[in-house]
């Protein structure tokens, strides 16, 4: 049998946040909450190696010098009058 739980004290912003998504994913309040809690607890954590390992790899290119302050500086004006 399921069981029940109240929360209490949810910030209203969170509270927000949730029924937005629910809303968004044709839930109600409760089903959304009870799907985040699912993904949120089902999560599996990466180890610190592979953690490590994929920033490394995030990271490479970066410390090949692929961003010349020339271009930052004109990434920056796009857009801009």
């Amino acid at each position: 049998m399921p069981s029940t739980i109240t929360l209490k004290n949810i910030p209203d912003a969170l509270y927000a946040r949730l029924k937005a998504a629910a809303v968004e994913h044709r839930r109600s309040v409760n089903s959304e909450a009870i799907v985040c809690f699912e993904t949120a607890l089902s999560a599996q954590p990466l180890p610190a190696e592979s953690r490590l390992r994929r920033i490394r790899e995030m990271r490479a290119p970066l410390e090949k010098g692929s961003f010349l302050d020339a271009d930052t500086d004109a990434l920056k004006r796009q857009g801009r009058p």
